[in-house]
């Protein structure tokens, strides 16, 4: 009892502290009123959502409230409507409160950004993947403002924090989400600080070995570093100064996740990456003077260390299409190592820091008029309900900082379109029709192709005919975010309609032969026809790219063999790597959701699961369940695209079984370190070779080596033995 009354206290604590630092933060921002309602919700929060509720991993849902809202305010920069929809999420969410009510008490935008959340919470209970198709919901709720984005970026950030807390399959689940959906949205937005952040996070439970490993040699590295920066930064602080420059001059090492991509880009290791840290000089300017003063701490930064004209990048002059401006260049520091500078003001620091919610603080200046055009864009091309989160990701692009073209329309009207539009993008910018339909424009009186690239003071009229469709190269074309939406649902329009009268088609002809059309034998269509799916395939018959002649002799051919395949079916339903033998164990090798035994299993070839590995279940689209390694490299693309597939699975006996293990080995090309390797393994360790592969190149060698081992335990002592032996640099495992 006097457990649970401490922890209580320490939370109330906890939530006292968090309600104050809120306000603390709300006050300089906000007028009094504001403050009041913010109070109001919190206490709406309390009455009808009590301290005790918690939710999935035992946090106090009051406190995850409030440190969302903190997030909310101190590092996306948003204000009071924001900050109310953070603290009112849950208690809407579970139904304690009404959008009505929130609408009545708090104003339309803050029931409007409560609604939006809410949506976004019926996804995640009907347990939709963020590649399924339904997952569009969740964009189309985007569209009403978009600071839903920035408040589920909000919450997933601090989530993150706390993962911990949560069971491995969550940490797992929610990492995948982070890794493929959140972090890429983060870095869209211009929030890089948090992009890192979540990437860091999402290592650190996703390869925790790693991320440990390079945690570590930051750590011992630290001091040389902090001595080297403050060696390179005394000589620019004397210069700037003497300039009459107002500063501040950081050392900032890289992230965690940023030297582990470096490690695998450049292939070396850990000490042989160089640019660990970037130095950032920050000034204190007039709006007038920012560009000016900037260029001038380049040229105190460039006369005394000699830079790399190569690696300039002027984000200044022409700022990123996210908003973010910057200064960066590359010298040649002490010691003759290169070190990275970026050069920005206080008010882009805070820019590239908060992302575009940033421009909304500085009213009067060009990022607000953009911000809220930017807006505009994001529900139109949104307003498509076919559009994913890859074409989100992958095809949308912020127009903020881009350069325009303006054109004039027959009528004399003025229209602004980004600079590198064609024709085609016009007719789609007029209307999604027009596009569909357009042969080509008449430009200043002179006829054009579609493919003709626009230019300022253009007046275009557009072309069209009743028996134009779209084509799929009209992709390469248009470059408008707008269009190639538009584009791509004609496209799949299209695709869908031939699709139904191939599948109307085959049906028909079916009949005649006696037989029915069932998804096994569409299947197997598919598979031998070799198309990559039932569309495709459809779409095949109906502009008669595939003969019916052929497609008979197949369904004969597979009556003739459906006894023989189903044997075969049934011998491939296991792996026959195992050593010496081609089937599996009569006794249980694997237990699959503590329930289920003797099942019809793989082990997965991409990761190589062995006895001790972490590992789960992946149910295979041609039946049976595939085993992988938790830090398979394809865990993540499985978890996201497929997590309704994702089966618990553990190990129960080892028995006499053994597992095929890869490891990768470099060393010195030294004559008899082979022998030495394989006589460790063969004779010392009585472990069982199956293949051996070794390359040299300029005295170092590279071997890939194949045994069989009984279990993890076998493995790990093997990799050390190996580790140990003179002239053997690095020994890893293939698919970790």
């Amino acid at each position: 009892m006097a457990l649970n009354l401490e922890i209580k206290d320490k939370e109330r604590t906890e939530i006292r502290k968090a309600y104050r630092q809120l306000l603390l933060a709300c006050k300089p921002l906000m007028e009094a009123a504001d403050v009041d309602l913010i109070r109001k919700a919190l206490n709406m929060t309390r009455m009808h959502n009590p301290e005790v509720a918690r939710n999935e991993a035992g946090e106090l849902k009051v406190l995850e409230s409030l440190e969302v809202a903190l997030v909310v305010i101190n590092e996306l920069g948003l204000s009071r409507v924001a900050v109310m929809g953070a603290l009112l999420y849950d208690t809407v969410v579970d139904g304690s409160v009404s959008v009505d009510e929130v609408e009545r008490t708090f104003g339309k935008q803050v029931a409007l950004i409560t609604r939006g959340l809410v949506k976004v919470s019926e996804l995640y209970n009907k347990g939709t993947s963020i590649q399924n198709d339904n997952f569009r919901k969740l964009l189309l709720t985007f569209a009403e403002d978009i600071r839903v984005v920035l408040l589920i970026i909000a919450n997933r950030l601090r989530t993150m924090r706390n993962l911990a807390l949560y069971s491995a399959e969550d940490q797992q689940r929610i990492s995948s989400e982070v890794a493929y959906l959140y972090a890429p949205m983060a870095h869209r937005l211009g929030l890089y600080n948090i992009k890192s952040e979540m990437e860091d996070l999402v290592m650190k439970f996703t390869n925790r070995e790693m991320y440990s490993f390079i945690a570590k040699k930051l750590n011992e590295t630290k001091r040389a570093r902090d001595k080297y920066i403050r060696e390179f930064i005394e000589p620019l602080e004397e210069q700037l100064k003497k300039q009459g420059l107002k500063f501040e001059i950081k050392g900032r090492t890289k992230t965690i996740h940023s030297i582990y991509n470096k490690i695998k880009k450049q292939n070396t290791e850990f000490e042989n990456v160089y640019d660990l840290f970037a130095i950032r000089v920050i000034l204190d300017s007039e709006l007038e003077k920012e560009k000016a003063e900037c260029w001038q701490v380049y040229s105190v930064v460039t006369d005394k260390y000699q830079p790399n004209p190569s690696r300039l990048r002027d984000w200044i002059s022409v700022p990123k299409s996210n908003g973010y401006e910057s200064l960066h260049t590359t010298v040649l520091g002490p010691e003759s190592k290169w070190v990275e500078v970026q050069i920005r003001t206080e008010r882009m620091n805070e820019v590239a820091e908060k992302g575009l919610a940033a421009h909304w603080k500085y009213k009067g200046h060009k990022g607000e008029k953009g911000m809220d055009e930017w807006l505009s864009n994001v529900r139109e091309i949104l307003e498509n309900p076919e559009l994913n989160a890859v074409d989100f990701i992958d095809d949308f692009k912020l127009d903020l900082y881009d350069e325009e073209v303006f054109v004039f329309t027959p009528k004399g009207d003025l229209r602004r379109l980004k600079k590198g539009a064609t024709v085609l993008d016009f007719a789609f910018e007029i209307h999604s029709e027009v596009g569909k339909k357009c042969v080509g424009g008449r430009v200043n009186n002179k006829n054009v192709p579609i493919k003709y690239v626009l230019k300022n003071g253009d007046h275009v009229d557009i072309q069209t005919a009743s028996n134009q469709e779209p084509k799929k190269d009209w992709l390469n074309i248009v470059v408008t975010s707008k269009a190639k939406s538009k584009l791509k649902q004609a496209l799949r329009d299209i695709e869908y309609k031939e699709a139904e009268i191939g599948r109307e088609m085959l049906v028909r002809r079916l009949k005649n032969w006696k037989y029915e059309l069932s998804d096994q034998l569409l299947n197997q269509l598919v598979k031998a026809f070799r198309y990559k799916t039932v569309q495709d395939f459809m779409r095949a018959i109906a502009i008669d790219k595939v003969d019916f002649s052929r497609i008979k002799e197949f369904i004969i051919r597979l009556d003739k063999k459906e006894d023989e395949t189903a044997e075969h079916d049934k011998e491939r339903s296991a792996e026959k790597f195992v050593s010496g033998k081609d089937t599996l164990p009569d006794d249980d090798v694997l237990m699959i959701d503590k329930s289920l035994t003797n099942v019809d299993y793989k082990l997965a070839k991409c990761c190589n699961p062995i006895f001790g590995d972490e590992i789960f279940g992946f149910v295979a689209s041609m039946g049976g369940i595939k085993i992988h390694r938790k830090n398979c490299p394809n865990a993540i693309d499985m978890h996201t695209k497929f997590g309704y597939r994702i089966v618990k699975a553990q190990w129960t006996s080892g028995s006499d079984t053994s597992y095929q293990a890869t490891l990768k080995i470099t060393g010195v090309d030294d004559i008899g370190i082979v022998t030495n390797i394989s006589q460790v393994i063969s004779k010392e360790l009585k472990i069982k070779i199956r293949s051996m592969s070794i390359d040299s190149h300029e005295g170092i060698f590279e071997g890939t080596l194949t045994v069989f081992v009984d279990n993890i335990n076998s493995l790990t002592a093997l990799i050390r033995k190996i580790k140990n032996i003179r002239g053997v640099y690095t020994v890893s495992r293939v698919g970790a």
